[in-house]
């Protein structure tokens, strides 16, 4: 192991460290300066490293020391954590009693399970959320990616997939919140422990206000904690990370940071390999997996950007949420055309919701192409055939709307989880034109059909 060493310099979050011995700590180790732990980044010359440091470097001078802890970042894992809000390096955040001294850790970084340790995975997570189940279910074990500008939903639709999990799902959920405000994040810790869902969660936190290094390394501490449910107790874990651009974006600023060159758009040039470190280690093995939601803040709702193409590459079920459908009030406003699923196959989801599911993206996609139409001449100029086509659509893109759990607070309606059974029902009678006489109202924030029959009926009175 090598010496300690002194801090040469402290540029904000970069220290340059030197060692008189000569032997340099490997790159990824952890060194602890003071209260701060920096991981280090690079050898710049014999006897110099540069590192980036995971806590706020004020107060830091030249020639404090510099222990070299002989290996990479460790968490906290097992069950001592659960319930808990920790930082970066695992330290808690919630004003709760401090961790004990004998609580296993494990090392940040990890590679990914090899192919043949990994088990593939067909089965469906049941969301209850009606436009995902349908359109692009989410597979067990797999990783779902939630793509959205700001403001269109991306954290109110997380947060209604953890409430649905909580009522369905039987294992242990780990919470990344990377690059989230800290109004967010206290939020979520009151929405969960309220819910009763906290004790089988582990929080984990590189806020706003934190240093770039924090953001960057929070994915990988709180997927060390899942990987040890998997691997040790051999539990199902629900990963969830809100925001994953949030990662890149503090990848960048350390790129920066370090003087390399830019790439595409200002990106690091190591995005696409940042990016593939974190995802290729979520993976089910054996009997246990993780299964993972990701929140994807879209600059600009660019979807071309680098970021966010390099990220939906390495996902199974991409969620697209679009802001004209926000606009017209279509929460959750998921497009049904751009969103899509490796699962959505007969010989996984069956064919019957398989042969509705694609009738649906026609039904919707035909209505879009005719809207400039009947936006310039009106729905007197369409067809007797297009006509019903796009009353049939409108029909169903409000079915496809529902009220949640996590906005009952703001909007006085209790929130509504619906089986992926009814779903396809409900889609169907729409599709076969059991509701062409209804208003649309009806079936607009309901849960199933027969909720929109009810409100038919009394509207009818």
């Amino acid at each position: 192991m090598s010496g300690d060493g002194r801090v040469v310099a402290v540029r904000g979050a970069v220290v340059d460290i030197a060692f008189a011995a000569g032997v340099l700590p490997p790159i990824e180790d952890a060194l602890v300066i003071g209260e701060v732990t920096v991981e280090v980044q690079a050898h710049l010359d014999r006897h110099t490293v540069r590192a980036i440091a995971l806590q706020a470097t004020t107060g830091m001078r030249r020639g404090d020391p510099a222990r070299a802890t002989g290996g990479p970042v460790t968490v906290p894992v097992g069950q001592a954590v659960l319930g808990r809000l920790l930082d970066v390096v695992g330290r808690p955040g919630d004003q709760g009693q401090a961790l004990p001294d004998d609580v296993p850790r494990r090392s940040i970084h990890r590679p990914p399970p090899s192919f043949a340790a990994q088990a593939g995975s067909a089965g469906l997570f049941a969301a209850g959320i009606k436009v995902i189940d349908l359109l692009a279910p989410l597979a067990q074990g797999g990783k779902a990616a939630m793509f959205g500008g700001a403001g269109v939903g991306k954290t109110v639709l997380v947060m209604e997939l953890i409430h649905a999990m909580a009522a369905n799902y039987q294992g242990v959920s780990v919470f990344a919140g990377v690059g989230e405000r800290s109004r967010e994040g206290h939020e979520m810790l009151l929405d969960m422990t309220h819910s009763g869902v906290l004790a089988n969660t582990v929080l984990v936190y590189g806020q706003m206000n934190e240093p770039p290094g924090a953001r960057w390394r929070v994915p990988m501490a709180a997927l060390a904690i899942a990987e040890h449910f998997r691997d040790e107790q051999h539990q199902n874990v629900l990963l969830l990370m809100d925001n994953i651009f949030r990662f890149v974006q503090a990848g960048a600023e350390i790129s920066g940071l370090l003087g390399r060159l830019p790439s595409r758009v200002g990106y690091q040039p190591t995005l696409a390999s940042e990016v593939a470190a974190l995802q290729e280690r979520i993976a089910s093995v054996g009997g246990a997996s993780v299964t993972a939601i990701e929140a994807v803040y879209v600059p600009a709702d660019d979807f071309t950007d680098p970021a966010v193409t390099t990220i939906a590459a390495h996902v199974d079920s991409m969620v697209v949420l679009s802001r004209a459908m926000a606009a017209e009030g279509m929460y959750p406003a998921v497009d049904p055309i751009a969103s899509s699923s490796i699962l959505l196959d007969p010989l996984i989801v069956g064919e019957e919701h398989a042969r509705v599911a694609i009738a649906v993206r026609q039904a919707i996609e035909h209505y879009r192409e005719l809207q400039d139409v009947i936006a310039l001449l009106g729905m007197e100029e369409l067809g007797a055939e297009d006509r019903r086509m796009v009353q049939r659509a409108r029909r169903l893109q409000r079915f496809l709307t529902q009220p949640f759990a996590v906005t009952e607070a703001f909007t006085g309606v209790p929130g509504r989880s619906v089986t992926i059974a009814d779903t396809v029902a409900g889609c169907r009678a729409i599709l076969n034109g059991e509701c062409d006489d209804w208003n649309e109202s009806s079936l607009y924030m309901i849960g199933t059909l027969d909720e929109a029959r009810e409100k038919e009926r009394a509207a009818r009175r």
